[in-house]
């Protein structure tokens, strides 16, 4: 979709600048943090003024502002700390110049706020030639500590460019279930803008906890977090497709496009959700029913035979909330993003996110799943935006589109469900890197017969979910040619779907292969032909394996040859990919054997340590050992193939002790280990649930 276009139909909010020299009766310049995701640059004539668009600024800017620091940063919002007290000044469009309604002028915010008008500096052209771009300057006196949210036309300038002095203990940090000390307010959290293509940090990694707690969850080695040494390797496994898919196709009108504007087919996730409910011991899907038309719902008894209730809503069909149900407008269902909350406490235990067009995000509580209400509409953000929760630090997360890095993300985090929605402490997040492959298989001829290369790939969605004793993210990378290419061939555009871990929620480490997870078919006439889409939940556990529901479109084939959406959004269905659980990297010894040994570790609770590790065909040991490295007490050789096996009991006295553990291994892979009772159970996340489990939880 066109990104100008959505951005006149948004609410469209303040321009800020703090400029040093223009004080009041010689009141001091104050000073400001920014948050993660800007920089500092020199106030000039033809310097670029946003990082996500293309505007520089004029000529004709007020010469006082010439030569100034100021802060670039996104088009669409910033947000920054007052560190010293002082006055700052607010450049916002005069309403006379604006559209109709006053966007995006903020004139009256700003005097809600208690700024004045600053009438000795004129009005000037910040950028472009349109009235539009002009700016009037406001004042304010602000404090020391106060924090300001600023959306669209955000640029901050003219502070002393030494940021102030901060000590750590004023930023607000929690000590997470796993030893990692995090900043609470993302805006204090690292600066993901810094690092252009290369590949994000993961500050976690390169200085873990000195002892790590491991009471929560299967411990998995998807990284080097637990690893102090090893000479075994690191096998990266990917999901295998069903033979069944798919296993939701678009059968009724609502599905098939009947009812919708567009005409088009469609009955997959598309994020939504696929959930097991053990409250009702079912499986419980919301999706897209005909693209642009509703979120519907379905359940089945056995995760492949779906069942369509006629819901309320409308008493014809399964929809949970009609297209048209804000203010009069035609709301066209873009995506959504259906969560179960583990922790609900007000009986609403379904939360939903739907982003519709054109009014943008609304989130919806449910007691049940099919019955929902709406609670409020969101700040702005691009379309594709979904919702996650983290149950670790029981925080609402929004991982918004964004264009800070190509097509990429934003994260606003709220320990407040509907306050959340206010994006408050939105910050750049994630995207995709150098590491991701350009898709050379899909290069495209123009007219001429002129060879092009792809565009560099880019994170088109980003869901994530609590799984065992980590948050698991499934990045759809979109590769392959632009849009224009691909509907002119009559496909899908190209996004498969690759995975990432996270330790503390917010920054992500990524496999070292980055080939596909989840790969698109790329064959004419596969259903999952390509724009592959991860669901809300991400997977569910089922027995011994992992349940990956995902969205595969099909593009324009049979009866839907020649659709006029040019097959960029024809014929969506779902499917399902397996995978071992927790079997996404196993810790291989060969032949020749290897041994790991972890990092200084602690557990609390249980006497049994379990492991999931195959070792059919060679064997399995493994010691507890001090924290000089004396051996405490050794398991005998495992030699079978289980996802959860207990390897060595009688292990109280060690509880709340600093211990390591040592694996020794000859033909095996090792896939995690936890410490427990009798039950085995874990104690850790279930991602989507588990037919075996009373909830979320493995407890």
């Amino acid at each position: 979709m066109n990104v100008e276009k959505v951005l006149t139909l948004s609410v469209l909010a303040a321009a800020v600048c703090a400029l040093s020299g223009f004080a009041a009766d010689g009141a001091p310049t104050a000073k400001i943090k920014p948050c993660a995701g800007s920089e500092i640059r020199q106030f000039a004539p033809g310097e670029r003024l946003f990082f996500d668009r293309h505007f520089v600024i004029s000529k004709k800017v007020a010469p006082q502002l010439v030569g100034k620091s100021f802060v670039y940063a996104s088009i669409n919002g910033i947000s920054f700390r007052v560190t010293q007290s002082g006055e700052i000044l607010a450049l916002t469009p005069p309403a006379e110049f604006t559209d109709k309604g006053g966007k995006p002028s903020q004139e009256s915010e700003l005097k809600k706020l208690g700024f004045a008008e600053v009438n000795d500096i004129p009005v000037s052209q910040l950028f472009n030639t349109s009235d539009k771009e002009k700016v009037r300057v406001w004042r304010k006196q602000v404090k020391e500590g106060e924090r300001y949210e600023l959306d669209y036309w955000c640029v901050i300038a003219g502070f002393d460019p030494k940021p102030a002095v901060t000590v750590k203990k004023d930023v607000p940090r929690e000590t997470l279930y796993n030893g990692i000390v995090l900043e609470t307010d993302p805006r204090d959290r690292t600066d993901m803008r810094k690092y252009g293509r290369y590949p994000l940090p993961v500050p976690y990694l390169d200085n873990p906890p000195a002892v790590i707690p491991v009471d929560a969850g299967r411990q998995l080695f998807v990284d080097d977090f637990l690893i102090a040494s090893t000479t075994m390797v690191r096998t990266w496994h990917k999901a295998q497709k069903d033979p069944k898919n798919p296993v939701l196709r678009p059968e009724t009108p609502l599905e098939r496009g009947a009812l919708g504007p567009i005409k088009t087919p469609m009955a997959a996730p598309f994020s939504g959700g696929v959930w097991f409910d053990a409250t009702d011991r079912l499986y419980k899907c919301w999706y897209c029913a005909g693209w642009f038309d509703g979120t519907a719902y379905a359940y089945s008894k056995d995760g492949y035979n779906w069942e369509r209730p006629v819901l309320k809503v409308d008493g014809k069909t399964n929809r949970i909330v009609k297209p048209e149900t804000r203010d009069g407008k035609n709301c066209h269902r873009d995506s959504a993003a259906v969560i179960l909350d583990p922790d609900a406490t007000d009986g609403n235990r379904f939360k939903a996110f739907i982003w519709s067009r054109p009014q943008g995000g609304e989130i919806f509580t449910s007691a049940n799943g099919t019955d929902w209400e709406w609670r409020a509409a969101c700040a702005w953000s691009g379309d594709r935006s979904t919702l996650f929760y983290n149950p670790f630090r029981k925080v609402w997360c929004y991982s918004l589109r964004d264009f800070w890095s190509a097509r990429s993300r934003q994260l606003a985090e709220s320990k407040d469900f509907v306050a959340g929605v206010a994006y408050t402490n939105r910050v750049c997040w994630q995207r995709a890197d150098c590491c991701d492959r350009r898709d050379m298989r899909w290069v495209y001829c123009e007219e001429g017969n002129y060879e092009k290369e792809p565009p560099e790939p880019s994170l088109y969605n980003l869901d994530c979910v609590a799984y065992e004793s980590l948050m698991l993210g499934a990045y759809a990378i979109m590769s392959g040619a632009d849009n224009s290419e691909f509907q002119r061939r009559g496909s899908p555009k190209l996004t498969e779907l690759h995975l990432g871990f996270s330790r503390d929620g917010y920054h992500f480490s990524r496999p070292e292969d980055r080939s596909p997870f989840i790969p698109a078919s790329r064959t004419y006439g596969a259903w999952d032909r390509a724009y592959l889409h991860s669901n809300a939940a991400i997977c569910l556990v089922k027995g011994d394996e992992l349940l990956f529901y995902y969205t595969g479109f099909a593009g324009q084939i049979g009866e839907w040859k020649d659709h006029p959406v040019g097959g960029l959004y024809t014929l969506a269905q779902m499917g399902i990919a397996r995978l071992r659980r927790d079997g996404f990297a196993s810790m291989d010894a060969g032949r020749c054997g290897g041994e790991l040994v972890t990092r200084p570790i602690r557990f609390t609770r249980g006497d049994r340590l379990f492991v999931n590790a195959n070792a059919a065909g060679g064997e399995l040991k493994v010691e507890i050992l001090d924290e000089d490295g004396q051996a405490l007490a050794a398991s005998k050789p495992f030699t079978a193939n289980a996802v959860k096996s207990e390897i060595l009991g009688g292990l109280s006295s060690y509880a709340g002790k600093t211990i390591r553990l040592r694996f020794t291994a000859r033909d095996t892979q090792l896939y995690a280990f936890w410490f427990s009772d009798a039950s085995g159970r874990s104690r850790g996340y279930l991602a989507g649930g588990s037919p075996e489990a009373d909830g979320l939880k493995d407890e």
